[in-house]
């Protein structure tokens, strides 16, 4: 696969990559790695939280209000 960046996205890339010891390529590599992998955390998470809602297993709003709050206060 080629991706091809506008010339001022690939002088960023490069300056970020070489501030970070690595070359463009693999700060690329890098990123859509970490990006595909939050995703894929991120639907299993909302699929996690849709199941645990089908067996009745959530707090009502006033119950994390309350929560909430009393981490503020903490």
């Amino acid at each position: 696969m080629e991706v091809h960046f506008a010339s001022d996205v690939e002088t960023r890339l490069q300056q970020i990559a070489f501030a970070n010891g690595k070359d463009a390529e693999q700060l690329v590599k890098d990123t859509v790695t970490r990006m595909l992998d939050n995703r894929a955390q991120f639907i299993a998470g909302v699929e996690r939280g849709i199941s645990q809602a089908e067996r009745g297993e959530f707090l009502e709003h006033d119950d994390v209000k309350n929560r909430i709050n009393k981490l503020f206060r903490s």
